[in-house]
């Protein structure tokens, strides 16, 4: 792969709990990014903010959904931030934050062929503020800013879940984890894989996606490199089981 985007959700910066920030992870997630970083591939970040707060729970806190979400923008501009300051504490590469929400003194605006600029020259970028609209999770901006920027694929980062199973593996032991699937397998089986809308603007462009659990140690770079962990989900390519999950 030459440029990849990775969609982080506000959990994984939480750690344990669901809410908040956990150092720990934190530094997991910098050393992730950079471990693909460092095999010359061109990496962007879409981080979500829902360990800050999340704009669907808006009734139980008795504001509006579009002021809700606002303040969820927001939080992802927080994660950034503490993904970019741990990043340059490390040292190694140049880190930008472009945000869709302008805040001026913290962040570059969100342009487009800046982006591209910024990956072509060696920075990692992260990407916050969604498309700074309301009414959307992390999902739909991660897979618009991927085909902005050209990305050759998007990796979709879960959270102790290692791929795409044909049930919950939680409840059911005997659920099956797809190494391969198709978009049209996806949607007609209803697998829940993301937003129905983002997934289907991933499908009209054929940007593919790899599933994967986040928590586990080396598994973006070895994605990268051509290794077949989590669930691949692409164009034409044959629907398939990972072999030591067949019964």
């Amino acid at each position: 792969m030459r440029r990849i985007v990775v969609k982080l959700s506000g959990r994984a910066i939480a750690g344990p709990d669901e809410y908040g920030f956990s150092a720990a992870a934190l530094d997991h997630l910098a050393s992730e990014v950079l471990s693909v970083r460092r095999l010359g591939i061109q990496v962007a970040v879409v981080v979500g903010g829902g360990n800050v707060f999340r704009g669907n729970r808006s009734e139980s806190w008795g504001i509006d959904r579009v002021e809700a979400d606002n303040i969820g923008m927001l939080g992802t501009v927080i994660n950034s931030l503490l993904l970019r300051g741990r990043l340059t504490a490390l040292g190694e590469h140049d880190v930008r934050v472009m945000t869709a929400v302008p805040i001026d003194t913290v962040a570059e605006p969100y342009i487009r062929l800046r982006a591209v600029h910024h990956l072509e020259k060696g920075s990692v970028v992260i990407m916050a503020g969604g498309i700074g609209q309301p009414f959307l999770t992390t999902d739909y901006p991660s897979v618009q800013r991927a085909i902005e920027v050209g990305a050759d694929a998007l990796l979709v980062a879960k959270h102790g879940v290692d791929g795409v199973y044909d049930s919950d593996p939680n409840k059911h032991p005997e659920a099956l984890r797809f190494a391969k699937l198709t978009y049209a397998h996806v949607l007609d089986e209803e697998l829940g894989v993301m937003d129905q809308s983002a997934f289907i603007l991933a499908r009209d462009h054929k940007l593919p996606l790899h599933v994967f659990d986040i928590e586990q140690t080396g598994v973006m770079a070895a994605i990268c490199q051509g290794e077949r962990l989590g669930t691949y989900i692409g164009p034409d390519v044959e629907r398939s089981v990972h072999a030591h999950d067949r019964r």
